[in-house]
């Protein structure tokens, strides 16, 4: 081996101990060791000690209070926790982890371990037989990622092709799964990053950074939502969002002048489709200004914004980071003022070319920075907008080749661009979400992002930026979101119908049907193409449209509850097959990678505009279609029906899925009971329902209603109200489905009984077609099923079922 080229780590001389763990002096540089938690060790390695003192951006928990013990022979330093193992050999330094009942879970290469080339350090992981990866957020590409590699660096990349790398977003995060046991690594190192699973080899997996410290976190759980939950601990989890932003968006670049907007919000009330959000892009800008409104377009913002809002639309605004040089513009002014651009190393303010013209960058990274930028924003929370969309904040200028020699504050450890640009966006991100949260008086923001980094999720969704108008780039996008839900970014969508080039009409009726089992759930199109709203593709596709949008707004209750479990515990809304069953082979065969879970009940099989017939894998158990409530029992492939008014979605036995009557917006008040949709099947099912006001934080102060719903044979029990919410329902509509239930049955609620009614009420809604419109079937069919109604009062209700003894 020629040290002079690659350099690994070499022998152990001493170490000592710290808080958590130990640092360990070497011959040619140190690391700490430290367990975080249970399952948690982070490994930090540098040259000197002065590297290893650094401040963070993706990482803002810190150590918990974990036993761990240190055992020291001669050829090993160990620490031990309940869960985990770290061994690491001493001549040379070469660290493995294990659990506790010694199976390996990951090992150091024995040769090159943790090695630099140059000013690049890498860390080498020996490949273990039939090892899968999956993760690493916003990246194309299969499921599992053996045999690839990639590369973590913002890009703003027009249309790009569904092989594209890197896009967006970096987030240097993977999950490995062998032998039956899982692990996690989170390499927290903002300069460009490249993650190799045994491509172009056969011998290791490998992941580096062109420059600062070897610095990554090992992650072992019993399961992939341990491994989730764990990783969200460290990065953060998404605050509850507001539920407006649960509807259904519209969007355009662009919508312009105002009665156009206007126009399409009366549109959506007049068709009937619900709706809740609309954006206006770069053109409601004075020559695209970041702050301004063009005069002419825009004669009246507050008032236009006051319109929408009587209409039951919320109004989401594009905000840009290039501030156009042009003296007199006050923003302009003011940032000159307060010396807040990003600099060349001799002082001068750096400029680049984006849409206003010669542009100056805020330093996202410096703390004033984010405050004055936090200030600009009180004018158009006072002008009525309630929604706020960062783009080109990769950052992205003209040329795309902004210059390495730029500085940074980096929250005063300077920075050059190289390791400033993966974190610019999240920055942004934050800046304004922390800046409006300080003028919304305790409404909840909504921040939506192109570009970020691990963590992004405390202060931002994000979507998956400039798709194209395709079935490969639908699919794409579903893998895209389930991605970066496995990556702690629950709160994600991709722009429905695609952005760049224009979709059929059967293209756009299957991707709306997708689009309302999106976590975002927004449609957008690019100017000089035609429009996107759900009525511009003829009458089947806007009646598929509307079923679909509408079954969104009836499932709201459902979503809603699934990210306060988001909120809690990092698990995505959207949920790759991966995290109930990463061991099941066929869950990453090309024909089911796309499938997921939609919260904790519903199967969701995305299939292409041109296929009428779908492959699906449903895995064990028992399992219902939505739509006829036939049973398949799992693990089974099978061939289910896919016309363009039906995508195929499954509910598991055992299910609790609570749904409203559709309403316009989520500001109207609900109309009838909440119904609960039992499925018969499988052990005890538990399942937690959540409410609030949906708008303020005032759910921080114990304003909000939690109840545990439990399913077990013949009892299903509504535990006592958490919280001092009061329900929007008075009522709730019990709905049994795949019970040995008969109208005329009698049901035991606590100490009273209760007759069934068999009556019409169905998970979607009832539409008749338009005039000389095909029918939409199955969307417009209702199916009858035993149902019960109760008072929802706020103590314990336990139902007792017969005929289930």
């Amino acid at each position: 081996m020629n040290n002079r080229l690659n350099e690994p780590l070499c022998n152990y001389r001493a170490h000592q101990p710290l808080d958590n763990g130990c640092r360990i002096f070497l011959e040619n540089g140190v690391a700490d060791v430290c367990i975080w938690a249970e399952g948690v060790c982070r490994v930090h390695i540098g040259r000197t000690e002065k590297a290893l003192n650094r401040g963070a951006y993706a990482v803002c928990g810190s150590p918990g209070e974990t036993a761990f013990s240190v055992k020291d022979t001669r050829r090993r330093l160990t620490l031990q926790t309940s869960t985990l193992r770290v061994e690491m050999t001493k001549n040379p330094f070469r660290i493995r982890f294990y659990t506790p009942s010694d199976v390996l879970l990951n090992a150091d290469d024995p040769a090159f371990g943790t090695s630099w080339i140059g000013d690049e350090v890498t860390t080498y992981k020996t490949l273990q037989p039939g090892e899968r990866f999956v993760g690493m957020g916003e990246k194309t590409g299969n499921l599992d990622r053996a045999g690839s590699a990639c590369v973590n660096w913002n890009t703003d990349w027009f249309a790009y092709t569904v092989d594209a790398d890197p896009l967006y977003v970096s987030i240097p995060f993977y999950i490995g799964i062998q032998g039956g046991h899982l692990y996690g690594i989170f390499l927290d190192n903002t300069h460009k990053t490249r993650f190799n699973f045994g491509a172009s080899n056969n011998r290791f997996a490998s992941f580096s950074a062109e420059s600062g410290t070897m610095d990554y976190y090992f992650i072992h759980a019993d399961d992939v939502a341990g491994i989730i939950r764990q990783y969200t601990e460290l990065t953060g989890r998404m605050p509850l969002p507001p539920l407006w932003s649960l509807g259904y968006q519209q969007s355009r670049y662009s919508y312009y002048p105002d009665h156009e907007v206007l126009a399409v919000a009366e549109s959506f009330r007049q068709k009937d489709i619900p709706a809740d959000v609309i954006y206006l892009d770069i053109h409601y800008m004075d020559g695209f200004k970041v702050f301004t409104w063009d005069s002419h377009r825009f004669p009246d913002p507050p008032r236009l914004l006051r319109d929408l809002a009587e209409r039951g639309f919320h109004t989401a605004v594009i905000l840009d980071p290039g501030i156009k040089v042009e003296k007199g513009y006050p923003v302009y002014d003011a940032g000159r003022k307060a010396d807040v651009f990003v600099k060349y190393p001799d002082g001068e303010d750096y400029a680049a070319e984006v849409w206003p013209g010669l542009c100056h960058f805020p330093d996202f990274t410096r703390p004033e920075t984010r405050e004055w930028w936090g200030g600009l924003l009180w004018d158009i929370v006072e002008t009525g907008v309630s929604g706020f969309w960062n783009d080109m904040n990769e950052p992205s200028a003209w040329g795309q080749n902004i210059p390495d020699l730029i500085e940074f504050d980096g929250d005063g450890e300077k920075m050059t661009y190289k390791a400033a640009h993966n974190i610019y966006g999240m920055q942004m991100a934050r800046s304004t979400y922390e800046g409006v949260k300080e003028w919304m008086e305790r409404r909840r923001p909504f921040v939506l992002t192109r570009s970020g980094f691990a963590g992004l999720q405390r202060y931002s969704a994000v979507w998956t930026g400039d798709n194209r108008a395709e079935d490969d780039h639908m699919l794409c996008g579903v893998r895209l979101v389930n991605s970066l839900g496995l990556s702690g970014v629950g709160f994600a969508g991709f722009d429905t119908g695609g952005f760049a080039g224009e979709p059929s009409a059967a293209l756009f009726a299957r991707w709306v049907s997708l689009g309302a089992f999106s976590p975002l759930f927004r449609g957008h199109s690019m100017v000089d193409s035609r429009s996107a709203e759900p009525w511009s593709f003829g009458e089947t596709a806007e009646m598929t449209a509307r079923n679909y949008i509408k079954l969104r707004y009836r499932l709201l209750p459902y979503i809603y509850s699934a990210f306060y479990e988001t909120s809690r515990t990092g698990m995505p809304v959207a949920r790759s097959l991966v995290i109930p069953y990463p061991h099941d082979p066929l869950i990453y065969a090309p024909d089911y990678q796309n499938q997921y879970l939609f919260g904790p009940w519903l199967l969701v099989a995305p299939v292409r505009s041109d296929q009428s017939i779908a492959r699906v894998y449903l895995p064990p158990g028992q399992w219902y279609d939505l739509y006829s409530d036939c049973t398949t029992s799992g693990p089974a492939e099978i061939y289910a029906e896919a016309p363009l008014d039906r995508l195929p979605v499954f509910a598991r036995a055992g299910a609790i899925i609570p749904i409203q009557e559709p309403c316009a917006h989520t500001g109207e008040p609900p109309d009838g009971p909440l119904a609960f949709h039992f499925y018969l099947g499988g052990n005890q099912s538990t399942y937690v329902y959540y409410e609030d006001d949906g708008v303020t934080d005032a759910c921080k102060s114990g304003d909000f209603y939690e109840r545990t719903v439990t399913m077990e044979r013949d009892t299903i029990t509504f535990g006592p109200v958490a919280g001092q919410f009061t329900s929007r329902f008075s009522e709730m509509a019990l709905v049994f489905h795949g019970f040995p239930l008969e109208p005329g049955d009698t049901v035991s609620v606590n100490d009273a009984t209760v007759a069934l009614e068999n009556a019409a009420f169905c998970l979607v809604p009832a539409n008749e077609p338009a005039s000389g419109a095909t029918a939409i079937q199955p969307l417009n069919h209702r199916w009858e099923f035993p149902q019960m109604i109760i008072a929802n009062h706020a103590g314990e209700i336990r139902i007792r079922l017969p005929r289930l003894s």
